[in-house]
């Protein structure tokens, strides 16, 4: 009898495994021509495969307040689950699986990790959860992660499952531009927040990692929008070819400032700061183009702003910039932010501030892990601190070098 047939407890857990694999395989197998409207019905057939039932796919919505079902064919109806406070939030916020005990097995969530950004959770009941599952559902996980990632390519439906608003053409703009929301390596991490999430219109930010370097830029286009939408195109757009040209953090610049003022003319402009980071050395280089200071996190509190020389927004013509330079320590976090984070005006008239803005950083980072955990904490807060208020667009990203 072969060892997949054999009885008793070592017997039955080769067999299930040896089953998971196979399964595991054919999604693998089938995956490079899954029309993206199978991708639900082929995940649950996996996971009633494996002895489990009443799958769910939560993908989490633009402004990370709640995990949205993707529909499809053999999966459970469901709501939109609320990513704090639940057994579902606790696995995407935490990036790792939650199991929790019902009346009839055990619940599991599982967050969908693609290359250090999170897409979603998959939950799934098991009558129990062996040792030996744990791997099988880790990698089914993954699986699952890039299926989403790849077929999203060439289908809205993971958009539309999404959205919990409406969406201005503007702030969809915006999100097309996007790189992944964050990126956790074993040298850095970093994550990113736009917000209104459905109304931002002028606020982005891109990042690469290319070899050992890591580039980051943010930016904030005047006006409000369509077009502004308009400009922070160009503006990552020549951001990106640039920096694809292997070109430096001053020619960089250049090249984004004549882009703008060709294409918009001398009344517009785009306020920026571009960031190159040593993942193997730490070294920090920096040009700040009429940005707040970035903040300097170290163990878990703010120890300083981090000055520079400031040159004019791009589009404006600036002279060659002068570019800043530090050394990080292991474990420190940098936060990049733009202005409408701390100019919108409290129920008093008075401005947020950057004193307040310090003041919540040291508090969230003091409550949460992760860059990601931490962006999104640190926007929730602040925003209804500000009243819920959002009359311009607020960018956060925060870098950490591990």
């Amino acid at each position: 009898m072969s060892d997949e047939r054999q009885s008793g407890p070592a017997g039955r857990d080769r067999w299930s495994e040896g089953r998971g694999e196979r399964l595991l395989g054919e999604l693998l197998d089938r995956s490079h021509e899954l029309p993206p409207q199978l991708i639900v019905p082929l995940v649950a057939a996996v996971v009633h495969g494996l002895g489990g039932r009443d799958p769910l796919l939560l993908l989490q919505d633009y402004g990370q307040v709640v995990l949205a079902p993707l529909p499809g064919r053999g999966s459970v109806a469901g709501e939109p689950v609320p990513i704090d406070g639940t057994p579902a939030g606790a696995a995407f916020l935490g990036g790792a699986p939650v199991e929790e005990p019902t009346a009839d097995g055990v619940r599991v969530y599982l967050p969908l990790l693609d290359g250090g950004d999170e897409v979603g959770v998959l939950a799934l009941t098991l009558d129990a959860v062996e040792e030996d599952d744990r791997p099988l559902l880790r990698r089914l996980a993954v699986l699952v992660a890039d299926l989403l990632v790849t077929k999203s390519g060439y289908s809205d439906r993971t958009f539309q499952a999404r959205r919990v608003g409406a969406m201005s053409l503007a702030a969809e703009i915006q999100w097309s531009l996007l790189p992944p929301l964050s990126m956790t390596v074993p040298r850095v991490a970093v994550a990113g927040i736009l917000e209104p999430a459905y109304q931002v219109a002028g606020d982005s930010f891109d990042y690469a990692l290319n070899d050992d370097v890591l580039h980051v830029a943010t930016i904030d286009a005047m006006g409000h929008g369509l077009d502004a939408a308009t400009m922070a195109t160009v503006a990552i757009g020549a951001y990106r070819h640039a920096r694809r040209a292997d070109i430096g953090l001053a020619e960089i610049y250049a090249f984004m400032d004549r882009a703008i003022a060709e294409q918009f003319g001398p009344d517009h402009f785009v306020t920026a700061q571009m960031m190159r980071l040593d993942t193997g050395t730490g070294h920090l280089q920096w040009v700040n183009a009429g940005h707040p200071q970035p903040l300097l996190i170290r163990g878990h509190v703010v120890v300083e702003r981090l000055e520079s020389a400031t040159t004019l927004p791009v589009g404006f013509g600036g002279e060659e910039p002068v570019i800043s330079e530090r050394v990080l320590r292991h474990g420190d976090r940098v936060l990049c932010f733009t202005d409408g984070l701390v100019e919108e005006r409290e129920a008093g008239g008075e401005q947020f501030g950057e004193e307040q803005l310090i003041d919540w950083v040291n508090r969230v980072e003091r409550s949460q892990s992760g860059v990601r955990a931490v962006v999104r904490a640190l926007s929730h807060v602040l925003k209804e601190r500000r009243g819920g208020r959002t009359s311009d667009d607020a960018t956060l990203f925060l870098i950490e070098w591990r």
